[in-house]
């Protein structure tokens, strides 16, 4: 592992981190770079090899972790904080370098409950990981 690199990633997430969507100090630590349109939560970011596994590839908590983040923020930015109720992640090939970008969707946006899908693919597009998932909204402290 490049250590050096991978001290740099920390100490810059600790210095530029805020606790607030899409500056939180993981979101930092990876370099997560959200985007978003209308429709849809766009995260990307360069593999480092501090991300990977014991055989080389990204490790599976990560691409899970990033398909998180991706649904989360769009149901944020739409409606409001949410929860995740449940998520199933399928997991289709190892990625082992260059840049990979994750694109979140609604399949049905609810009053309450929303379902979900993201996609995280390589940089020729192929298809490393895809979750489904199932969001509660979660009402703010002074909402009936």
């Amino acid at each position: 592992m490049d250590e050096t690199a991978a001290r740099q990633a920390f100490e810059q997430a600790l210095t530029t981190y805020e606790q607030e969507f899409g500056k939180f100090f993981l979101a930092r630590l990876f370099g997560l770079e959200l985007t978003y349109t209308a429709e849809e939560c766009r995260i990307t970011f360069d593999l480092k090899d501090f991300m990977f596994n014991p055989q080389g590839g990204l490790h599976g908590g990560i691409s899970a972790f990033v398909l998180d983040i991706s649904m989360g923020h769009l149901l944020h930015r739409t409606s409001g904080a949410g929860a995740t109720l449940e998520m199933k992640v399928q997991y289709l090939k190892a990625a082992k370098s260059g840049r990979l970008t994750c694109t979140a969707r609604f399949i049905r946006h609810g009053r309450s409950i929303s379902f979900l899908r993201s996609e995280l693919v390589d940089e020729q597009g192929e298809m490393i990981a895809y979750a489904t998932s199932t969001w509660k909204s979660v009402k703010s402290a002074g909402t009936a």
